[in-house]
């Protein structure tokens, strides 16, 4: 969690995204303890309770659950939430608009998928 945070979004936002980041990396393991509240806001100096509200949702969306009396741990099967979730929003913010855009220039499905197979991942 080297990461900086910006003004482009919100900051508990870019707290949560970071912990699924570190998540997908394998820098943070199943069952393995996130940095806490306090940690996480003496790292990017922020008040702690916007680190609570980033961790927040993590937990309601069972990415991450709390031991009481020791901390947040990231919960099993963590990973494959988050990839669903970003491969849904991947879907959601560029497919469908290359899609709409594609349709508009009468580009045919096969000649996008050339356009995509002469790119490189």
């Amino acid at each position: 969690m080297n990461e900086r945070l910006t003004e482009q979004k919100s900051i508990y936002l870019q707290i949560s995204e970071m912990i699924e980041t570190d998540i997908l990396r394998g820098i943070l393991l199943e069952e393995e303890q996130v940095p806490s509240t306090n940690e996480l806001a003496k790292l990017y100096t922020i008040n702690p309770a916007t680190a609570a509200k980033g961790v927040g949702l993590l937990v309601d969306e069972g990415i991450l659950y709390k031991r009481r009396g020791i901390g947040m741990f990231v919960a099993r099967g963590a990973r494959e939430k988050i990839l669903q979730k970003r491969k849904a929003a991947f879907a959601a913010n560029h497919i469908a608009p290359l899609l709409a855009e594609a349709k508009s220039l009468g580009i045919t499905r096969e000649e996008l998928i050339e356009m995509i197979g002469e790119r490189e991942l």
